[in-house]
Formats: C-alpha cells, structure tokens, sequence
C-alpha cells in the first residue's frame, strides 16, 4: 500500500504539467529526427602540507545519450539509448567505479487516434565492466556485463497529451540474465536450485516527462513500473530523473537522482544522487 501512494505522488506533477498544457495546434514534419549529445565531467584535488587535511583524489565521468526518432503520417518508431560510465581515485586507494550504465529502448507506435494508441516495445539495461563490494577485503565482484542483464517486451496502450508528455501500459514479459551472479535471478523459494535467468508475466508502466523549467534548465524525469501481478510489494520502480543546465555553449551542470526498488534484490530501496559540472557537446541535432 505504501508503494502505491509514493507512485501516485510522484505521478502527480507529470500529470500537473500535461493539464498545464494548451492544445495549439503546430505543423507537423514528418522523417527522422535524430540527436546525440555526449559530456565528459572531471574533478580533481591536490594538497601537499595543507594544515586543514584532506586527500588528493581525481574523478571523471562519461556521459552519452542518444535518440533515433522516424515519425510518419500512420507510426512512429523511436529508439534511444543511455551509457554512463566514471572512477574515483582517492589518495593510494585504487580507482574505483563510480557509475556503469547501458540502458536501450525502441517502441513503435500505431496512430489510430490523437491521443491513445497501440504500441510495442523493447528495452535492455546492462553495465559495462565488474562491479565490486569494497566492503570486504579483498573486495568481491557482484557484477558484471550482462551479469545481471534486464530485458523486458511489452505491448499495450500509449497516451500522449503533449510533446513534453507521454506514458504507456501494457502487458509485458520481464527477464533477468545472469552468468556467475545468479542472486539477480535466483528464486529463494527453490533452495534445492539455483535458477540464473528469471522470466515474469505482468503488467508495465512507463512515462517520460521532458520539460523545460527556464531557458537553460531542462528536466528529464523517467518512471518505470512493472508487477507480477503478485502484490503491491512486488512492482518494481524505476526513477530516473536529471536536471541539466547550461552555462555556456560548451558548460553544462547536471543533477541526477535514481530511485529503484526491486524486491528480488533488496527488500530496501536504493537510491543514487549525483552532482557534476564538466563539457557538453552536442553531435547530432
């Protein structure tokens, strides 16, 4: 119960801005649209007989988004893609990961109607390298590539009030991947195996919100919702949203905050926040 009121909440101000909306008509270009921007954020630090104390540490983080959009008179087809990858250095401790994302998505859309309207969908959701608990020494690898990797086919029903604003739901098929980590994958119940790939029938929601709060400011908030159909504390939540802003052509500011919970996990949420100023570039526009 408790997590379908924090849903509802952060459903809210999506709705909000999508009401907030006026219905002037625009032309329409039909074709491709196409844009991929890429930002490389570094931070370093250096003391050498500093009477306050402190560490020398260097950080640096890759950032490439991307997004193939064909829309024609009768579909629209778009993909997108995520990849986030960093290390932090701090004193003689080795560089450690900081952040490892691959995310995809490709959804086709039929248009039969102005606002509501089938659609079909495919996402994936990976990392790039080991990930490791540092908590114990020597440290352990709890991940890798495609260990976990998440997969999940959907089709269903598409609502878009707006350009800022569009959701989607529909009947989907979750599954987890897994090679050496099977505890992504693993059921408990079944203590006589361990399972390493997991696959689930249920229901997904999903909204994008795009808005931008000034001129230089841009929110990008993403809500995924999928459910077993097996209880309220079994729909798994997916929050990402960023804050980017402008400082110059080439200077960007971004603030990210992901929100996840998955009871096959951690019966905890879990929660990543990230502040970085570092260059922008865009390659496609």
């Amino acid at each position: 119960m408790m997590h379908t009121r924090f849903i509802f909440l952060m459903l809210l101000p999506m709705l909000g801005f999508a009401i907030a909306q006026d219905d002037k008509e625009t032309p329409t270009e039909y074709g491709w649209k196409n844009e991929m921007i890429g930002s490389l954020h570094l931070s370093q630090s250096t003391f050498d007989n500093w009477a306050q104390g402190g560490e020398d540490n260097v950080a640096w983080q890759i950032n490439l988004t991307a997004r193939f959009e064909n829309d024609q008179e009768k579909t629209n087809w778009t993909n997108s893609g995520k990849f986030s990858f960093g290390h932090i250095k701090i004193g003689d401790n080795s560089s450690k990961k900081s952040v490892d994302e691959i995310g995809v998505e490709s959804v086709l859309t039929y248009k039969i109607g102005k606002y509501l309207n089938p659609y079909s969908a495919v996402t994936g959701r990976t990392q790039l390298t080991a990930g490791y608990d540092y908590s114990t020494d020597p440290q352990i690898e709890i991940s890798n590539l495609f260990d976990p990797a998440y997969f999940t086919q959907s089709i269903g029903i598409g609502y878009k009030p707006s350009e800022m604003l569009q959701t989607r739901m529909g009947a989907a098929i979750k599954e987890t991947l897994t090679r050496d980590h099977s505890r992504y994958a693993d059921d408990p119940d079944t203590v006589d195996k361990i399972e390493k790939n997991r696959i689930e029938f249920g229901l997904e929601s999903v909204t994008d919100l795009h808005k931008k709060i000034a001129e230089n400011i841009l929110l990008t908030t993403k809500l995924e919702l999928f459910s077993n159909l097996e209880g309220t504390k079994e729909i798994d939540i997916r929050w990402d949203s960023l804050f980017s802003s402008k400082i110059s052509k080439y200077i960007d500011v971004n603030f990210n905050v992901q929100f996840f919970y998955d009871r096959d996990i951690s019966k905890k949420r879990q929660i990543k926040q990230a502040l970085s100023l570092g260059l922008f570039y865009n390659f496609l526009k």
